[in-house]
């Protein structure tokens, strides 16, 4: 994680001082001066040893704070694969899909990915992770509810719209902010935020999530862990689709002694019935139900009647997407900051080509919250045989998914060596490491997809096209490089006008695939 130098002007001799981007202290740097090794000097051995013991706090501290699991080598890839999930969770209204997380190139990166698949009227039931999620919305809509701790209730409803209600009394209810979201959306939460999500459409609601393991926030585990607030999966069942050994390590026991087939439970039912009764204020039945022991459902369950919250009509968070953001860095806090926002509307495209098709990126400018989460992400659509140009990301991995027809990816490591070239399928995800070259090419069909990123400003440097790094060589290196005359140097450099996105021509071959 890169450091902000600051000079420490209490303390001459320290210097330098690096501080983590969320301010805390991450790093320091002693240089004694001539005067603080004059042993006759007392003021300054004094000043010295109070030095000295700041130094040794902020190191501990240092020590105890970096959550790096990331293991050296972990990129040393000679063969990527196109990957699809290997794993079904399947509960009452929907289920989840597991990526193999033990794959090198997940192990990589450093994150994971998982797939929910939710029914009308179903409900996520609550839970936490020790991982920031990002999240794309790939079919359908539905609303979720982040709850963060400190942050007001702010929805409330008045008792009379509430008559009738558990056993014909009046009943108020209040609670923090719901969000809702669509088709398009791209939604982040934050490491230990409890969440819930549920289909509020008429269609299946499909989700695509990346878990980033490594990020600086989780100091628990190399795998992601998610600690559910209700439910257990007796009435779960697992359905593997691969004969690999692999189970998601959220979903299994980790005590010594257990069955992993026993499956999760919810962390309430680890305290005592008595605990829960006392904590709560309610009866021992009501504490009972808390624990979940008797609940069949699963994960997802259904609502019968649909979910009954407060919240704004759909229209006027309709005309907040068409507004876009407002909030300037200053006013916005972490109670009103904005959790969702829409990557697929073409008018908002950052790269538009009508013969080739279009990117948009989202980034923390964009975005503020993605600035905590360290991640940003990538909405892509290539028409029929269009190219995004050869490429690198400066600063990030790169987790490509396929969300609709097929596009065939070459990508080449430090070495020269092609590491993958194939055609990746719809529902098929790639990862790309960091700076290792890519390039893109839809197939017949043309090609969509969503790219999550492990920095919140991901950065691409080109290798073809306007805005490339042979068009910001001088044509003698160019020459002298590639061993070319200065006439073809200057095509190299000047033959392809696009900046990003090509259409096909020259010398690919649509019949054999383009590439």
């Amino acid at each position: 994680m890169p450091c902000k130098l600051q000079l420490v002007s209490i303390f001459p001799d320290i210097t330098t001082l690096c501080v983590h981007p969320l301010g805390t202290l991450h790093h320091l740097i002693y240089h004694p001066t001539p005067l603080s090794l004059h042993a006759a000097n007392q003021p300054n051995m004094a000043k010295l040893f109070v030095s000295l013991s700041f130094l040794l706090l902020i190191h501990a501290s240092c020590l105890a704070y970096q959550p790096s699991f990331q293991q050296q080598n972990q990129c040393q890839i000679q063969r990527l694969n196109a990957l699809e999930p290997i794993e079904r969770v399947q509960s009452e209204a929907g289920f989840t899909e597991f990526f193999n997380s033990n794959e090198q190139e997940f192990q990589c990166a450093g994150v994971e990915v998982i797939r929910h698949q939710i029914q009308p009227q179903g409900l996520l039931l609550p839970s936490y992770t020790n991982t920031p999620i990002l999240f794309y919305v790939e079919q359908g809509s539905g609303i979720q509810g982040v709850m963060l701790p400190g942050c007001p209730e702010t929805y409330e409803v008045s008792t009379e719209q509430f008559e009738g209600r558990k056993g014909g009394g009046a009943f108020t209810d209040r609670h923090q902010k719901i969000h809702q979201f669509r088709q398009g959306d791209v939604v982040a939460i934050p490491t230990g935020a409890a969440h819930w999500l549920y289909n509020n459409g008429q269609d299946e609601l499909v989700i695509i999530a990346l878990l980033d393991s490594t990020n600086y926030a989780n100091q628990l585990d190399p795998n992601h862990r998610r600690f559910f607030l209700a439910g257990n999966s007796q009435g779960e069942q697992q359905q593997q689709q691969q004969q690999q050994q692999f189970q998601p390590r959220s979903w299994q026991r980790r005590q010594q002694g257990e069955s992993q087939q026993e499956g999760w439970d919810n962390i309430l039912r680890g305290f005592t019935t008595e605990t829960l009764a006392e904590a709560f204020n309610v009866d021992h039945e009501t504490a009972e139900l808390l624990r979940g022991e008797n609940d069949q459902r699963g994960h997802i369950i259904f609502v019968q009647n649909g979910l009954q919250v407060i919240q704004p009509p759909m229209r006027r968070e309709e005309q907040e997407y068409r507004r876009g953001p407002r909030a300037n860095g200053v006013e916005e806090t972490i109670c009103s900051m904005k959790l969702q926002m829409n990557i697929d509307d073409p008018s908002n495209a950052d790269l538009y080509n009508p013969q080739a098709g279009r990117c948009t990126h989202l980034n923390s400018f964009k975005f503020p919250i993605l600035q905590f989460l360290q991640l940003s992400a990538e909405r892509g659509v290539l028409h029929r045989y269009g190219i995004v140009s050869p490429h690198w990301i400066m600063n990030a991995h790169n987790i490509i998914y396929v969300t609709e027809g097929n596009m065939r990816i070459q990508i080449v490591n430090d070495l020269g060596q092609e590491v993958f070239n194939d055609e990746v399928q719809e529902q098929q995800l790639v990862v790309v490491p960091q700076n290792f070259a890519v390039v893109k090419q839809a197939g017949e069909q043309g090609c969509r997809w969503i790219s999550f990123r492990t920095n919140d400003n991901a950065m691409i440097n080109t290798l073809a096209g306007r805005t490339s790094v042979m068009r910001a060589l001088p044509v003698d290196v160019l020459a002298n490089a590639y061993q070319l005359s200065r006439e073809d140097a200057q095509k190299v450099k000047y033959n392809r006008q696009e900046s990003v996105l090509f259409t096909p021509g020259g010398s690919y071959t649509r019949g054999r695939g383009g590439m």
